[in-house]
């Protein structure tokens, strides 16, 4: 599949057949049958209706669904999230290294820039928990952690290097040290994929900039081609057969923004990255589409995501970075967050269009 840009850009992004498929064979569709006992929706007005229904309940939500066997509460997913927040702020008030080069490999060279600026003073067992090489298998990060917990003696002396840390620096004993480092992979680690991951479907879909372009409308068009989060499960329940008769009582529903952000009826060019398009456009109220979720439960990690993917943005265009133009081709792997792999940005290239 290309993707055009505004200048004319073109670059062919390869999204896994599965990907291919749905919107090959179901872009337009309101309501469609995907299994046996699986409907796909991607109408927006349907898909209002089932987000506002009822809450995500633990097992839907992404994040703190149970750990261990262990439910999360919404009062603890909320502690979390504000303790991250805290690491976040502190984060983006750090004055940015001048010539600061981050060319190479994304979403890696991203990914690895934030977990140091976040993070960076966390002890390794904590900070090895950030490793993209541990989304291979849950297996894989949980003997990690495992690993982690098991060493003799608190994290450091004193107070922990940030709050996220503060759980795990506390416990007194390997369960609570064990359930502390999975809940500190659970929070802080998406925040550093997704907006790693974030900059770099934009620059891939959209490089080189327009100057007068604002990094939001670069970030909304990008998480319209390629949203972060491109389904949205909700299990069988009462509540949506009487919403809509196509779906069955025994049918989980799979909503789609990956199908609602390119819907031809409700986008012009849906395939072009037009970051102009949000000069106009309200992202908190246009129909199908979701980078956060639904208004009724927006995804707590929004106020994270946006400034840290700006200030990315700001160091990149200020340093004249883009995409290596010897690359044409990237591929979108089948994953929970949607983005392109190993996109190869150089500098010198000029990353803003003149």
């Amino acid at each position: 599949m290309s993707i055009s840009g505004t200048a004319g850009l073109a670059r062919t992004t390869l999204l896994t057949p599965r990907l291919d498929a749905l919107l090959r064979d179901h872009r337009g569709e309101d309501v469609f049958r995907l299994d046996a006992d699986t409907v796909g929706v991607a109408g927006p007005a349907l898909t209002d209706q089932i987000l506002a229904a009822r809450p995500a309940t633990e097992r839907e939500r992404p994040t703190f669904k149970p750990l261990q066997g262990r439910s999360i509460p919404r009062t603890e997913a909320a502690s979390v999230m504000q303790a991250i927040g805290r690491d976040v702020r502190a984060a983006l008030k750090k004055p940015v290294p001048g010539r600061l080069d981050l060319s190479g490999q994304w979403p890696h060279v991203g990914h690895v820039y934030l977990r140091d600026l976040i993070l960076g003073a966390d002890p390794y067992r904590l900070r090895i928990l950030m490793d993209r090489t541990l989304e291979l298998t849950p297996k894989l990060t949980w003997a990690v952690i495992a690993t982690g917990a098991a060493l003799p003696g608190r994290l450091r002396p004193g107070a922990p290097a940030t709050s996220i840390a503060g759980p795990t620096a506390n416990a007194t004993n390997y369960s609570e040290r064990r359930y502390a480092m999975g809940m500190y992979r659970r929070a802080a680690a998406p925040v550093c994929f997704t907006v790693s991951t974030l900059v770099a479907n934009a620059y891939w879909l959209g490089a080189p900039f327009d100057d007068a372009t604002p990094n939001d409308h670069i970030l909304y068009e990008s998480m319209r081609l390629l949203p972060p989060s491109w389904n949205l499960l909700r299990n069988a329940g009462p509540e949506y057969p009487a919403l809509d008769d196509r779906i069955g009582p025994g049918d989980d529903v799979l909503l789609l923004p990956l199908l609602s952000h390119r819907d031809p009826a409700l986008w012009g060019d849906p395939d072009v990255f037009r970051p102009e398009r949000w000069d106009t456009l309200d992202p908190d109220g246009h129909p199908g589409y979701l980078p956060f979720g639904h208004v009724s439960e927006r995804c707590w990690g929004r106020h994270m995501v946006m400034p840290l993917a700006g200030m990315l943005l700001d160091i990149l265009r200020a340093e004249g970075v883009t995409v290596d133009p010897r690359q044409t081709t990237a591929k979108v792997p089948l994953a929970g967050l949607l983005g392109v792999d190993k996109v190869r940005l150089v500098r010198g290239g000029g990353g803003t269009r003149p």
